[in-house]
């Protein structure tokens, strides 16, 4: 098998693993736990070892390493061992400052390697022809939608912004078949926007959800998703490395919006630029 974690066309064990935690059972739960706390360990576990360390049958470990596209514990020993190596590399005992910045690459560097550019593009499509799109956040996902709003403000696409539970609950009421809902949600499980788009759902809105789990609550409504890798402890809710990656998503859906348009996004960016100049000193 080819060295290949490093240049984009191999998940690592680890992103799969996480994004797909949500749909695990509880004996999957275990095994994910475990591995997840012993990772130089278990590279050198053998099946039978690590089936008693998580108290789960054999077959069951089996099962759980094929449900998430591995065809064994094997090959899924194999790639962790070159994701440590690769990592190993670039994890180091320096500053802070070093520190922050190593995670916010690395955050990017994975975001890029699960991106679909064929679901990119349709989402892009999807926009690009709605006359009502609407961008639903709350919390720290509140700011990367005002981040897009910005955005797409500056290329000529008219959106509406709305971080406030109650409001997203009133104008997904009033939604139709041309309405397109950009969802943003790290975890894809807050409530407030499970709710909002369930009845924007209703009202046979398109929906495009924003989040780093393959399956949650808020996938099984969407009809499109595109994924970001951000690791997010309970502890870490809101860190730099996770608002990161979504502006990146938004950063790759404003582009491809601009490249369809190139002429008249340069010209509204013109006009933009000319009237905020005397905003400035």
């Amino acid at each position: 098998m080819p060295d290949n974690l490093s240049n984009g066309n191999q998940k690592k064990p680890s992103i799969i693993m996480e994004q797909n935690k949500q749909s695990f059972t509880k004996s999957e739960q275990k095994i994910y736990t475990y591995i997840s706390e012993n990772r130089d360990k278990v590279i050198y576990d053998s099946l039978t070892e690590l089936s008693e360390a998580c108290g789960a049958a054999e077959a069951t470990v089996l099962r759980f390493f094929r449900k998430l596209g591995f065809k064994g514990f094997q090959d899924f020993k194999f790639l962790l061992a070159q994701e440590q190596a690769f990592s190993s590399n670039h994890d180091n005992d320096g500053t802070f400052i070093e520190k922050i910045r190593n995670h916010i690459i690395q955050a990017i560097n994975d975001s890029s390697e699960i991106v679909s550019m064929e679901k990119l593009q349709q989402c892009v499509d999807l926009i690009e022809e709605s006359r009502d799109v609407v961008i639903f956040g709350v919390g720290s996902s509140g700011i990367a939608c005002h981040d897009m709003h910005n955005r797409l403000m500056r290329i000529g696409k008219h959106s509406e912004v709305i971080t406030d539970p109650h409001f997203q609950v009133m104008r997904a009421s009033t939604m139709t078949d041309e309405t397109v809902v950009i969802a943003i949600s790290l975890s894809g499980s807050t409530k407030d926007i499970f709710d909002a788009v369930e009845i924007a759902k209703s009202n046979e809105a398109t929906v495009i959800a924003l989040t780093n789990y393959v399956k949650s609550p808020l996938t099984r409504l969407s009809d499109y998703e595109l994924l970001s890798s951000a690791k997010e402890s309970p502890l870490d809710s809101g860190s730099l490395v996770s608002k990161i990656s979504q502006l990146y998503l938004i950063d790759l859906i404003c582009t491809g919006l601009t490249m369809k348009n190139v002429d008249k996004a340069k010209g509204i960016k013109m006009e933009i630029n000319k009237n905020t100049a005397n905003k400035l000193y």
